[in-house]
């Protein structure tokens, strides 16, 4: 127990060399199910009512990546999610598992440094098997893609946070061939160096 702790506090405080460099690895989860939801109807695919009969809905999207070379990463991202829009609706579930890649661009190179806060543009997209079921209603399942623009702002040399608007797609068997939606994600990524990360396995282990 004491060695999980002292990995999640080095992960979480401890890393300060890690940047956008080949080598690293990348490990974070966005807010939202990262996916078409019909029942959908919260900013950032959450939505808790609070009010009597109100419905509610939650996703989460945590992804890893290794940056094959200065910029870009290539990695994976599992999306999750449930809602259901009222007591008397149908519930929907979300899921899926994606390959995703990143490549990162510095606001220096379009012109933008001193513009924006320390950071980096990024451009990412996403495709793989994914699935969209609402009880009683329109239901996708088959090949899911996604991309669009984002921004990381770092709080430090290596946690940053992360904003994008993407384009997500779902095509496949079902009810309803295709689902198609723009969404704005939010999420909090952490970059680590490979010995970084093989020190804190082999203290793991």
């Amino acid at each position: 127990m004491k060695k999980l702790l002292t990995i999640v506090l080095f992960l979480t405080f401890g890393v300060t060399q890690a940047q956008l460099q080949e080598g690293n690895f990348m490990l974070g989860a966005d807010l939202g199910n990262g996916l078409v939801s019909p029942a959908s109807s919260g900013l950032f695919g959450l939505n808790v009512g609070l009010n009597d009969g109100a419905g509610w809905n939650v996703g989460v999207s945590p992804k890893a990546g290794y940056m094959m070379s200065d910029n870009f990463m290539l990695g994976a991202i599992v999306n999750l999610g449930f809602s259901k829009a009222n007591e008397d609706a149908s519930e929907v579930f979300v899921y899926g598992v994606q390959a995703l890649t990143r490549f990162y661009v510095s606001p220096s190179e379009v012109n933008l440094e001193g513009d924006v806060p320390a950071g980096q543009f990024f451009l990412e997209t996403n495709a793989g098997l994914a699935g969209v079921n609402q009880s009683g209603d329109a239901s996708t399942n088959g090949f899911a893609f996604g991309f669009g623009p984002g921004y990381s702002y770092f709080l430090t040399d290596s946690v940053a946070l992360d904003a994008s608007v993407k384009y997500n797609g779902l095509v496949g068997a079902g009810s309803d061939n295709y689902q198609n939606s723009l969404g704005i994600n939010l999420g909090i990524q952490i970059f680590l160096p490979r010995s970084s990360a093989e020190e804190a396995i082999n203290d793991f282990d």
